[in-house]
């Protein structure tokens, strides 16, 4: 019996209401990062006080295991509850870092040495994380649900695409935007507005798609009662070494990209001269490329498999990349741009193959929580990578002038990105000699034939 993911026109009907969710989300992240010199001169914070509030993003996450138990959630309660659950949270996140930014919580005085504002701005990120990353679980075992023998790389490619228009966006227009609306609180709630359309996106999938489809196949909410997730099957993933090989992959490989998001704005202004209105122009160029890319290489490897050797070249272009953006002298914009072009091919080669070939090392019924471990672990980088790198950037590289402004010397925080990314080659190296010896496909086509 043909069902509604056999229908062409709604698996992609399906994708792009998933992925506008995640689009929100991605512009929600990422919204704070142009904006770290204006914090600094209007709000008094520092780079430690950044850096601290970016890793906030992941303290839930990591601390409390909450990526974990959200996957579990997914492979018990399934697609609709979870995700709901996740887009609550997400706005929830959004609107306490709102009521931080714009004073409606106290802002004097500071606990355990973090500032009141920084601290409630960063308690309500870390909400927001949780709700973003577990949606991101969520969006992930709905696109194997419904492309799963079909275009499983090429949809994963363009979700992520997708996502990471959030990003540019983010970047192009929140210098602007912060400028236009006067503040940068009310920029945040513009985020929120964002957020909830992204909710509702994702209650129009789970009414209108998801539903009718477990009533088609006689599933309810995507697992069946003997293939539930069981917590003995933790075991299984954790001792699984293929699995491991990925998780770290993905530690080293996002601990090169998102936390370089972070501060790219910031190194533009003070390596590449570029004005801090427009700093976040070039760091853009990045999601932008990836738009193209990403489902470019899903569909290779799609149709010609070779995900492992995807891995590995994405991961050697990143080595080259950071090394290059370390070198002092090599301080024109132009090569700054030409950069962030080549460090877009790279962000798109290794998801591309990366997040699909997860299907291929664990079985499906665990999937919901293999997901969530390794968010789990990709976690741990982006907590404590931004907050590596704002405390080094404050005790190492900060110059302050006889006007009393500030000026960072970027050298040591790109050497420390080229040590992941040269980590990250080891690992995709080890992973490709991984699935020779156990035959997990990941060299293969995912298209069934």
């Amino acid at each position: 019996m043909n069902t509604l993911r056999d229908k062409r026109g709604t698996r992609w009907a399906v994708l792009m209401l998933i992925s506008f969710t995640m689009m929100a989300a991605y512009f929600f992240y990422d919204a704070m990062a142009p904006l770290k010199e204006m914090l600094e001169k209007e709000q008094g914070w520092t780079s430690t006080d950044y850096g601290l509030f970016t890793s906030s993003y992941s303290w839930f996450n990591v601390f409390l295991l909450m990526l974990f138990f959200g996957g579990i959630l997914l492979d018990r309660k399934g697609i609709r509850f979870t995700g709901r659950l996740a887009t609550i949270l997400m706005v929830a996140g959004a609107l306490i870092k709102y009521a931080a930014l714009s004073g409606l919580f106290p802002t004097e005085g500071s606990l355990f040495g973090i500032k009141l504002q920084v601290l409630y701005a960063s308690l309500g990120f870390a909400v927001y994380g949780v709700g973003a990353e577990v949606m991101g679980v969520v969006v992930s075992r709905a696109i194997i649900k419904w492309f799963k023998g079909y275009e499983l790389a090429l949809a994963m490619g363009l979700q992520l695409s997708i996502a990471r228009l959030g990003t540019s966006i983010a970047f192009l227009t929140a210098n602007p935007l912060a400028s236009y609306f006067g503040n940068v609180p009310n920029l945040v709630m513009f985020g929120v507005i964002l957020l909830i359309i992204g909710a509702l996106a994702f209650l129009i999938y789970t009414v209108k798609y998801d539903k009718k489809l477990d009533s088609q196949t006689g599933i309810i909410d995507y697992s069946s009662p003997e293939d539930q997730f069981k917590l003995a099957d933790v075991k299984a993933i954790v001792t699984n070494y293929g699995f491991w090989l990925v998780a770290i992959l993905c530690i080293l490989f996002y601990s090169c990209v998102f936390p370089f998001l972070k501060y790219a704005p910031d190194l533009m202004t003070n390596k590449f001269g570029v004005d801090s209105e427009w700093s976040g122009l070039i760091p853009s160029i990045l999601p932008v490329g990836t738009i193209i890319l990403t489902p470019l290489f899903g569909t290779i490897y799609d149709k010609k498999g070779k995900g492992a050797t995807i891995m590995i070249i994405g991961s050697l272009m990143m080595v080259g990349i950071h090394a290059l953006f370390s070198v002092p002298f090599l301080n024109n914009w132009i090569f700054a741009a030409f950069l962030t072009v080549l460090l877009g091919i790279s962000f798109s080669l290794v998801p591309s193959a990366m997040w699909p070939s997860i299907n291929k090392i664990i079985p499906e019924k665990q999937l919901g929580t293999a997901f969530a471990l390794i968010f789990w672990v990709q976690n741990i980088g982006l907590m404590s990578v931004p907050l590596l790198i704002g405390y080094v950037l404050d005790r190492w590289c900060k110059t302050t002038g006889a006007d009393g402004s500030i000026s960072y010397d970027y050298t040591l925080p790109m050497l420390i990105f080229t040590s992941f990314a040269v980590l990250s080659v080891i690992f995709a190296f080890l992973l490709k000699r991984e699935d020779r010896r156990k035959g997990y496909g990941l060299e293969k086509a995912n298209e069934e034939k």
